[in-house]
């Protein structure tokens, strides 16, 4: 159990595609220092299967299933979590999807644009526009505070071919975010930004599996490594933490020492 400026006991966490990848990594993290945890995924099976890891920690865990470009599946949800933990101190806009880097721009059709846009935006507007209304609420009833924050990626900062749509995404968390953050400054509630850079998942797997790929980005990386999910336990703990009740409109990026090598 944490203890300290980072113990999150008595504080509740929705963490959207947290079954698996970035996701699970910072629900165990926030897990560990004592928050309790509701996390969304589609995948009812993953669900169950990342609820009995996250279990372990002794804190109340829940999971359910959510399709977060689903307007009525993110309220049922949201409500769901609420009946179940009372309240959300912290949401964590996760859920994502990649490009399938199959086709040039040139020849990517409507409905692949969509699909990625469906998730990564709709998702994450649906997402925090539930969460910001909960803590509003709050803050009207004398509890103010409260955390919003968004997965975006190096592809925010990057060009990349073949993956305009969620380049394009992810670009649009930034300033997204920090409006955010403006906005609702004065009922206590921060909003920031996560930027992963190469990191080791199922959604990556693809790419870490591509000889020439690899070959091309593992020398760039300071850390001669690929990032893994335990990565980002630390600033998903210290986000959560009232240790960053100040910080607020920023872009934390995780990659190693990519972007800046």
């Amino acid at each position: 159990m944490a203890t300290g400026p980072f113990d999150l006991t008595g504080k509740v966490a929705v963490i959207t595609g947290g079954n698996g990848g970035i996701g699970l990594g910072m629900a165990g993290a926030v897990a560990a220092a004592g928050a309790d945890v509701c996390i969304w995924g589609t995948n009812p099976d993953k669900n169950g299967a990342a609820a009995d890891t996250l279990a372990r920690h002794g804190t109340h865990i829940e999971a359910v299933v959510c399709d977060v470009g689903d307007e009525t599946a993110v309220g049922s949800a949201f409500a769901r979590t609420l009946e179940a933990f009372g309240r959300v101190d912290a949401c964590f806009a996760n859920a994502g999807v990649g490009g399938d880097g199959r086709q040039p721009f040139h020849e990517m059709t409507v409905e692949e644009w969509q699909r990625v846009m469906r998730v990564n935006l709709d998702g994450l507007f649906l997402t925090l526009r539930g969460a910001a209304g909960h803590m509003v609420e709050r803050a009207k009833a004398d509890d103010p505070g409260g955390r919003l924050i968004a997965v975006s990626s190096l592809g925010a900062l990057c060009g990349m071919a073949r993956a305009e749509h969620y380049a394009a995404t992810k670009g649009a968390i930034l300033p997204f975010m920090s409006s955010l953050a403006v906005e609702y400054a004065r009922h206590g509630i921060t909003a920031n930004s996560i930027l992963p850079g190469h990191i080791g998942t199922a959604m990556t797997q693809r790419m870490q599996d591509h000889p020439k790929y690899r070959d091309a980005i593992m020398p760039r990386i300071p850390m001669r490594r690929w990032g893994t999910p335990a990565d980002f336990g630390g600033i998903a703990v210290y986000l959560m933490s009232d240790t960053s009740a100040y910080h607020t409109a920023d872009t934390m990026l995780i990659d190693g020492g990519f972007f800046r090598a």
